[in-house]
């Protein structure tokens, strides 16, 4: 990737990192089983991008990066790893590979491995609610995330859709409804309360929901292709795991080229939201087109 675009995302990347650390219980407090095994994923090596997504989308807003910003991004990021961990279960996805290393369950016990995720969950609200923030604004950006990994339009909903069409021919329509709920919609989120995190009103929260949503598909539908197109080693999960078990992917539908030019197009359309933020929102538009050219 660019320098100036992997310079942002790494900076972003410590800053959520360091927060991770300050708000994770650590591996010798008790009870030590259950905090090993959430720091065990949330520090696996993730790229941090749905906390960079919401920095610059704030800093979109607000002109600079807005002051505690990281602690929203930590508890994005402990979802989204709550999420992972619980994908990974045998009973869901059954992998025993993520971010290059042996997942939570196949690490800690099917057990200790959903009771991690359940934590993770439960304390990235926990973060949400103590955000320096003005009250109107925490409850905003707590519903906005509530509803996002919810069961209507959310990640838990896309999950049952993405289970329920194993193994079926997928539709163009089934697809996008799962793309855009498993995965989108927690990168939707990401965009928007980061923005409201910078002060950004109805206006601005409906600029950021649309640059979201067509970002947020067209990242699926990149990882869709490079399920198919990267080895293990270097996609940091097992490879060919969609076509294997016969999931509902981009590529099974429209083909590899179809699905790469269908998210460049999506990108380009998401950065025609941002035109009235100017420079300010470079940032925002470097991170969503790493994006759609990512090699893992």
């Amino acid at each position: 990737m660019p320098a100036d675009v992997k310079s942002l995302i790494l900076e972003g990347a410590e800053l959520t990192d360091h927060a991770l650390e300050e708000l994770i219980p650590s591996a010798e407090t008790v009870p030590a089983s259950i905090h090993g095994a959430m720091r065990h994923s949330v520090f696996a090596g993730g790229k941090r991008l749905r906390p960079v997504l919401a920095m610059q989308a704030g800093t979109a807003i607000a002109g600079t990066r807005p002051k505690g910003i990281e602690r929203l991004g930590a508890a994005l990021e402990m979802l989204h790893t709550y999420s992972l961990i619980h994908d990974d279960l045998p009973a869901l996805d059954n992998d025993d590979l993520r971010r290059g290393k042996p997942t939570c369950h196949v690490a800690f016990g099917e057990a200790i491995a959903i009771l991690a995720g359940d934590a993770l969950q439960t304390r990235a609200f926990e973060v949400l609610a103590g955000l320096d923030l003005p009250p109107a604004a925490t409850v905003q950006i707590i519903a906005l995330v509530a509803n996002a990994i919810g069961t209507v339009e959310g990640m838990i909903g896309g999950q049952v859709l993405d289970l329920e069409s194993e193994h079926l021919k997928p539709t163009p329509e089934r697809v996008e409804a799962i793309h855009r709920a498993k995965t989108g919609a927690l990168i939707r989120v990401s965009v928007v309360a980061g923005g409201v995190y910078g002060g950004a009103d109805a206006s601005d929260v409906a600029r950021l929901d649309r640059f979201g949503r067509k970002a947020g598909l067209a990242f699926q539908i990149v990882d869709d292709v490079l399920d198919l197109t990267v080895d293990s080693e270097h996609l940091g999960k097992t490879a060919g795991k969609d076509a294997a078990t016969e999931k509902a992917t981009w590529p099974a539908v429209y083909g590899i080229e179809q699905s790469l030019r269908d998210a460049a197009q999506l990108i380009d359309e998401a950065f025609a939201a941002l035109e009235p933020y100017g420079r300010q929102a470079e940032g925002l538009k470097s991170v969503a087109r790493y994006l759609v050219e990512r090699k893992n």
